[in-house]
């Protein structure tokens, strides 16, 4: 893991104990902090009760008077947890993992570190820094908010790149990340109910480059007004700031994970980012050819009698779930969930692609009256395992079931991750 002697006997409350905040408990008291950490569950209470150092007591009892911090996961809203006002109110520090990284950067062996936010698209980008650099012989590894906790894994050797991807929950909780390279892909309403409005939201995402030095690279996707708005802020950064056009052709034949325009924008944020690491062309090449994608986004489970049944459960919000609807030319559509917004606007252009819409979750009602009369054929499945069905006996030879969500998962399932992996063994469990 991780450690740092810059928090040795310090004190801190860590609020959640899943997987960022049971790494961030081990990662300070092996660094011999003094931890109390709480959670609702009593699972993860006990999973971090077994750590050495760490205390598990009611955080909401104690006086954080005096605290190095309140480490919180990025999943608690700032905006209405009243531990967080608490801890402000005593002027302790509201922090998240990201932030504890970027504290104990200077006690670690020299290293450059890739910063990567944007509403849609900063998952598969930030896998593809990380391929085409590991690809390429340099050391990485990639954190943050997709695969392990920052602070879970070993330190890099001298010269190695930490790819982190950051949410705007993750950057809320921020102070002083200075990144070598910051990328922003695009910014859309997402996440409004913890922000106050979309341009709070924005804000968030700017936070990146507000903590980077004006010599550092930044990397910007200018396809929205609010991106592009960042990026004439940043425009005194001359040769250090790169400006993503949207609509750019380019061959992408040879890319097999990488289709469609949306990815063509991952692409070009990608090939930026680690050409300002000083990455070869032939490496940045081979690296876009190889690369396999990332699973629950696009992702080909199955093609039985000439359909294909294609698991794109990351899409969480209508924008995401608009570029997988613009890659094909039929599609039966599984959506639905527990909704962000009131319409599916973003997904419009691409209506005349879908042949049938099975909608699903909390949102299957509303979604059904939204495409009604707008798409051939609307079912109210209820259900994944009954959509999938109902969109397998409806499908013929050549036809995509495509399970792009437009919503978030947690109405029926854990995390996009569950979600996915229940429409996998829906397919397989096609008789």
């Amino acid at each position: 893991m991780i450690t740092s002697p810059a928090f040795a006997g310090r004190r801190y409350a860590v609020l959640g104990l899943a997987r960022s905040g049971l790494a961030t408990a081990r990662a300070l008291a092996a660094s011999g902090a003094f931890v109390v950490g709480w959670d609702s569950d009593p699972a993860a209470r006990a999973r971090a009760d077994e750590i050495d150092g760490v205390i598990v007591h009611d955080i909401a009892l104690l006086d954080l008077t005096g605290a190095a911090g309140l480490v919180v996961s990025p999943g608690v809203p700032l905006n209405t947890h009243p531990l967080v006002a608490q801890a402000r109110a005593a002027g302790v520090p509201v922090i998240g993992d990201i932030e504890l990284f970027a504290q104990a950067r200077g006690d670690l062996p020299p290293h450059r570190v890739v910063g990567i936010t944007g509403t849609n698209g900063k998952s598969t980008t930030t896998a593809l820094v990380h391929h085409i650099l590991a690809g390429a012989g340099v050391p990485t590894l990639m954190g943050g908010n997709i695969g392990l906790p920052v602070l879970a894994q070993q330190p890099l050797a001298e010269g190695g790149v930490y790819v982190l991807e950051l949410s705007s929950y993750q950057l809320d909780l921020t102070e002083r990340l200075d990144c070598e390279v910051a990328v922003l892909l695009n910014i859309t309403p997402d996440h409004l109910d913890r922000y106050d409005g979309f341009d709070a939201y924005a804000a968030s995402k700017a936070r990146l480059f507000a903590m980077q030095s004006p010599r550092h690279d930044a990397i910007i996707g200018i396809g929205d007004a609010a991106s592009a708005g960042i990026a004439r802020s940043l425009s005194a950064r001359g040769e250090h700031l790169t400006k993503i056009a949207p609509g750019v052709c380019m061959d992408q034949s040879r890319w097999p994970a990488l289709q469609g325009p949306h990815n063509a924008q991952n692409a070009l944020a990608a090939i930026a980012a680690v050409k300002a690491l000083g990455v070869a062309e032939v490496a940045i090449d081979a690296g876009l050819a190889s690369f396999t994608g990332l699973p629950h986004r696009m992702e080909t489970v199955a093609i039985r009698d000439g359909v294909r049944f294609v698991d794109d459960s990351k899409a969480t919000n209508p924008e995401s779930a608009a570029p997988a609807l613009g890659a094909f030319d039929r599609v039966h559509w599984i959506v639905g969930g527990k909704r962000k917004g009131d319409d599916l606007d973003a997904c419009a252009p691409y209506f005349d692609r879908i042949v049938a819409a099975y909608t699903i979750g909390e949102a299957a009602a509303l979604f059904a009256s939204l495409l009604d009369g707008r798409v051939p054929a609307v079912t109210q499945s209820g259900d994944l395992a009954t959509a999938v069905a109902q969109a397998a006996a409806a499908a013929r030879a050549g036809d995509v079931v495509l399970l792009s969500p437009a919503c978030a998962s947690f109405d029926q399932f854990r995390d996009y991750e569950e979600r996915g992996a229940a429409f996998r063994a829906a397919v397989e469990a096609l008789a």
